[in-house]
């Protein structure tokens, strides 16, 4: 399987399309939206059905085989929003806050990036470690811990504003699902979980293509704030990722990950989270601009890496396990 295949499978793919009609027709003028109690129980529908599906993958794996693997992506999720950090310090004319800020939301990770990604490798036939969500699941929480210490180190943040936010970090909706899903696929195993796969695994697919929609719809209208900032955020939400996910492939290569999973944790090193951090820096740095990091996550970083990350860091990664 080539880059090229997995271009064409991501442009193809039903998820994709969904998105770019949404944008589309959005910019356009359209009213096209979802309802937000669909756009919210699609969200949890979506994370606690990846949670599943790697807690029944941990059932079956040796703790051995995956030990690797996880210390790696801790140590993944403290680089990342260093690298973040610097980069958004040094393009773009912001203060050390909105700099933290921007560090929290590319340390942690987007769930839907994961799920597109992952539905375009097995559209392809390109294998993927089973327990790769359990890295995702992982990966969600150091970068936003990393960034608020260094908000706290570096602009002086109450003990109790950091506090907060990691709590709300810890038992916010992404966590609780994707954590939640895991144990319970876990313990569950393989003969208890065929009791709930009919409704997490068949109609998968068609609510995440729902869902895209509904991303396609915000992300028209959040890149309407790029106006605001310029071509510096462009650069900033498009040199991080390349950066992280560059990194991320590497790391997972030396970790002994298959061409795929080693893809995958690119892509989700890449990814900007729009869901996890949005909350903690809300309660930890409530000072910093939400239109800056909601723009460059969601309206940026999001389809690059829809579009172009997903065959980029395959091809990386493709390249580095030949």
């Amino acid at each position: 399987m080539s880059a090229l295949d997995i271009l064409v499978n991501t442009l193809a793919s039903p998820m994709v399309l969904a998105f770019i009609i949404a944008v589309v027709v959005t910019a356009l003028g359209s009213d096209l939206h979802l309802p937000k109690a669909l756009s919210t129980s699609l969200s949890i529908y979506l994370l606690l059905a990846i949670g599943l599906k790697g807690g029944l993958a941990l059932s079956q794996e040796q703790v051995g085989d995956i030990v690797v693997p996880l210390v790696v992506t801790v140590c993944l999720g403290v680089v990342t929003p260093l690298v973040a950090y610097v980069i958004a310090l040094r393009v773009m004319p912001i203060g050390k806050i909105d700099a933290c800020a921007l560090a929290a939301h590319y340390g942690s990770v987007s769930a839907v990036t994961f799920a597109a990604a992952l539905t375009v490798f097995a559209e392809s036939g390109v294998f993927v470690e089973g327990f790769a969500p359990a890295l995702l699941a992982l990966l969600e929480i150091p970068g936003i811990v990393v960034a608020l210490t260094l908000a706290a180190n570096k602009v002086g943040e109450a003990r109790a504003g950091w506090s907060g936010a990691l709590k709300e970090a810890l038992l916010g909706r992404s966590i609780v699902l994707l954590a939640g899903g895991l144990l319970i696929g876990w313990v569950a195993g393989p003969a208890r979980m065929e009791l709930v796969n009919p409704f997490f695994n068949e109609l998968f697919y068609g609510a995440l293509t729902l869902f895209m929609i509904d991303l396609g719809v915000t992300v028209a209208r959040r890149a309407r704030g790029l106006r605001d900032y310029g071509v510096r955020l462009v650069v900033v939400g498009i040199v991080v990722p390349l950066i992280n996910g560059s990194l991320g492939v590497v790391f997972a290569t030396l970790s002994g990950l298959s061409v795929g999973g080693s893809a995958l944790v690119g892509i989700m090193a890449a990814s900007a989270s729009y869901i996890a951090a949005p909350a903690a820096v809300r309660i930890a740095l409530p000072d910093a601009n939400p239109a800056l990091y909601l723009t460059a996550a969601l309206g940026i970083t999001f389809p690059f890496n829809l579009v172009a990350g997903i065959p980029l860091f395959f091809s990386m990664a493709n390249a580095m396990g030949g």
